[in-house]
């Protein structure tokens, strides 16, 4: 003896809300992952921090070794990668590197991050 049991009526309901169409593009979102390994390093976080207020709004990289406590080579290092990652300029003079802050470039991540 088999026994059925009442069913409720079937109502097509989503199960997810819709993807929201402000999304990260691709280009966007590999920009941005690239510009967030740069700064995820907290020797890196405080070379930019430095720099920013330094006086002059540059600072040499003779002068950044100390602060953070590591060696020239390593600092150097962390700035290549600031400096490609377009966080900071770089100019030379005689034998010494000058770092400046690119006017905007934090601004862009804060505007990739932000949600509308």
């Amino acid at each position: 003896m088999t026994t059925t049991t009442p069913s409720a009526p079937e109502t097509a309901v989503a199960c997810c809300r819709p993807v929201a169409t402000g999304a990260l593009s691709a280009s966007d979102a590999d920009q941005l992952a690239a510009s967030l390994k740069a700064l995820a390093d907290p020797a890196r976080l405080r070379l930019l921090s430095i720099v920013a207020q330094s006086e002059g709004a540059e600072a040499c990289v003779c002068d950044l070794t100390e602060p953070v406590g590591l060696s020239q080579p390593t600092v150097s290092h962390h700035l290549k990668v600031l400096t490609s990652a377009g966080f900071l300029s770089r100019s030379k003079r005689g034998t010494w590197a000058y770092y400046a802050l690119v006017p905007g470039a934090l601004d862009r991540v804060s505007a990739l991050l932000a949600t509308s």
